[in-house]
């Protein structure tokens, strides 16, 4: 004979029993919960952070997409070089690097950038400026009959608003070995 006891425990037993498979017919493997974050950061690269911006950065080249490489870009951008046969330097600004790189994005057939050592990084305490230098290899493919090859070094000052944001490149000089 169950007792009221026993019939309380055996009842609080069946209840968990039934809201466990319930609960459990709930989730869905295929569709996962919303995860916190940019999913494609992980596969883009993540521009909170300095190496993710370089990641997203050679994944817009790779990918010639200007969408990708725009939020990278500070409305204050500038971009110098140093023009060596009338030894000045050159520099312009956000239209224009927007344009020239939506230029180059849609006359090349591939664009393939590989990132290198890393030769200075400061940065402020607040994480919201930093100064990069970097090597680069850049393969630039035309077409088939005209490929340019280059590599050097970016100067890169990037900043954010604070350091829960994503970089942005503020200034951008080109140490090139052209």
């Amino acid at each position: 004979m169950i007792q009221k006891k026993d019939h309380h425990i055996i009842l609080v037993v069946f209840v968990s029993m039934v809201l466990g498979i319930g609960l459990a017919g709930c989730i869905n493997p295929f569709a996962p919960g919303v995860a916190d974050g940019d999913p494609l950061d992980d596969i883009l690269g993540d521009p909170s952070t300095i190496e993710g911006f370089f990641v997203r950065f050679q994944n817009a080249y790779q990918l010639r997409d200007t969408t990708l490489y725009g939020p990278l870009i500070h409305p204050d951008f500038t971009f110098t070089y140093r023009d060596y046969d009338n030894n000045v330097d050159i520099t312009w600004f956000r239209n224009d690097e927007m344009s020239s790189t939506y230029r180059l994005f849609i006359n090349s057939q591939d664009i393939r950038i590989q990132w290198n050592n890393i030769i200075s990084l400061d940065q402020n305490v607040e994480a919201t400026q930093a100064q990069v230098i970097r090597r680069f290899d850049l393969t630039v493919i035309l077409d088939a009959a005209d490929v340019i090859r280059t590599d050097g070094a970016v100067n890169f000052i990037m900043t954010r608003p604070d350091s829960t944001e994503n970089w942005q490149l503020l200034s951008w000089r080109d140490e090139s070995d052209l």
